[in-house]
């Protein structure tokens, strides 16, 4: 199995690139909201460095989901860790039980003493600490993204109407212009057949006068043709980007899901270790210390957790971040499939029937 990389030095890598991608991202929505203002530079250059930027801007994006996503995947690993620690408290040691031949009481210290000095509630508050900075990213991304999406598909939206528009115009000038020039011809035709010479002179005129009529109209429609294609031109580059914003949304949407149901699994071990082995360390987890994580908190607060409704919920959000980031979501060969804490032996000390998906 792939080891998981620190989670720190990934995190503030994670949050540098988020900071570089936010100002990309304004760049991006700016240029769509401003694409109808007067260009300076021609519509090949403003279309090279736009395309370039926007492109660079998508391919960043996807890197930062990625990082996110190995983010959640790295707390799910070191809580598989804390899992498979807090499950060999269940027997005795060969130390502990050689005690045990000479005195129970000894043995049973022993056993204590091994249980209180291995650091599970402090692993398990360290996770806590780091899926409550997580979600703090992630809802912020999800928060900066949805912003984002509204103000570039208005303005994609008007963009598109607007070519819309152009093209009824351009039909309707080429409808107008071909009127024109069937008109300018029949009057050509009547010239020097019908009538004497002023009314000739009269006729040539009306002709002429068609004729431009129907030129102004066809540099109308050359424009107006020329500004279709520049816009069609870049609503594929625009719409891209918008499709960019949207697919993140949903991805935020699934590793923001996925992490809150960790942390009750987190929430879960941390209450099996501290009901049976310190008492009233259950204090040091309010919603005001991890602001971002206080929804499965309150719950844990008011002991409304239940690990078999988990173990549904867990299972589905799972199958939902593999689909999207199949990368990081292969479960490590020792513990798929194995349960959180082995229920088929029973603790001296505490039992947590949760089985992990």
């Amino acid at each position: 199995m792939r080891k998981p990389p620190p989670f720190d030095s990934q995190y503030e890598a994670a949050s540098s690139l988020a900071e570089r991608i936010a100002a990309e991202g304004g760049y991006c929505v700016a240029a769509i909201g401003a694409f109808s203002g007067d260009e300076t530079r021609s519509v090949d250059e403003v279309f090279l460095e736009q395309n370039t930027r926007f492109q660079v801007h998508i391919a960043d994006a996807a890197a930062l989901d990625a990082q996110l996503a190995r983010l959640v995947f790295c707390l799910d690993r070191l809580t598989a860790e804390v899992s498979a620690d807090l499950d060999s408290f269940r027997g005795l040691t060969l130390r502990e039980k050689m005690a045990g031949w000479v005195s129970r009481q000894r043995m049973w210290r022993m056993y204590t003493k091994r249980v209180r000095e291995a650091p599970v509630i402090e692993r398990l508050l360290d996770l806590l600490t780091k899926s409550d900075a997580l979600a703090r990213l992630i809802s912020g991304q999800r928060a900066a993204l949805t912003e984002r999406h509204k103000a570039a598909e208005l303005s994609l939206v008007d963009i598109v109407e607007q070519r819309r528009r152009l093209v009824v115009s351009i039909d309707i000038a080429r409808l107008k212009m071909k009127e024109l020039n069937a008109k300018a011809l029949t009057t050509q035709g009547r010239i020097g057949v019908y009538g004497n010479r002023a009314h000739w002179e009269q006729m040539e005129a009306e002709r002429r006068a068609l004729k431009a009529e129907a030129e102004r109209i066809s540099a109308g429609e050359h424009e107006m043709r020329d500004d279709s294609q520049r816009r069609e031109r870049f609503i594929g580059l625009f719409q891209a980007f918008v499709d960019s914003l949207n697919g993140r949304i949903a991805a935020c949407s699934a590793l923001l899901r996925k992490l809150l149901i960790d942390v009750e699994e987190r929430l879960i071990i941390y209450q099996a270790q501290v009901d049976t082995d310190r008492p009233g360390m259950k204090v040091r987890i309010k919603p005001e210390l991890f602001p971002d994580i206080a929804a499965p908190i309150r719950l844990f607060e008011k002991g409304m957790l239940v690990a078999q409704d988990l173990e549904r919920r867990k299972s589905r959000a799972d199958l939902e971040f593999a689909r999207r980031f199949p990368t990081y979501a292969e479960p490590p060969p020792e513990t798929s499939g194995a349960p959180l804490i082995d229920t088929a032996r029973r603790s001296f000390r505490f039992s947590l029937p949760f089985l992990r998906s």
